[in-house]
């Protein structure tokens, strides 16, 4: 192999990889300015019809009582958008959900201003 097949090799294995680190960086933004939280949520059924919703658990340790509050809110409407969904309906019974609610770092700092 002669040193000018090499150099075009490694040209190439090099923009192959910084292309690659481009590619992630930008898919990964919306990490840089939201937060994520988890949330778990129950439908109860009787007869295929939504009878209640409830929110069971807001899985954030940083977040003030205000907080959890409208985190809970969003939840409940999330879910109760979502009770006729037909994945997610049981004839009789309890359907649990966890939800992933995603709010930018500014409105949640807005929520804590806001108590």
């Amino acid at each position: 192999m002669n040193i000018n097949n090499f150099r075009k090799y490694g040209l190439f294995i090099v923009l192959f990889h910084l292309s690659f680190i481009k590619i992630n960086s930008q898919s990964a933004g919306y990490t840089k300015d939201s937060l994520q939280i988890k949330v778990y949520t129950e439908i109860v059924y009787k007869n295929n019809q939504a009878k209640q919703i409830n929110v069971k658990k807001v899985f954030c340790d940083y977040c003030s009582n205000a907080q959890v509050d409208i985190i809970k809110k969003r939840a409940y409407d999330l879910t109760f958008n979502d009770r006729n969904s037909p994945e997610n309906r049981k004839l009789n019974g309890i359907k649990k959900l966890a939800l992933y609610i995603r709010i930018s770092k500014k409105d949640f700092k807005a929520f804590r201003e806001n108590e």
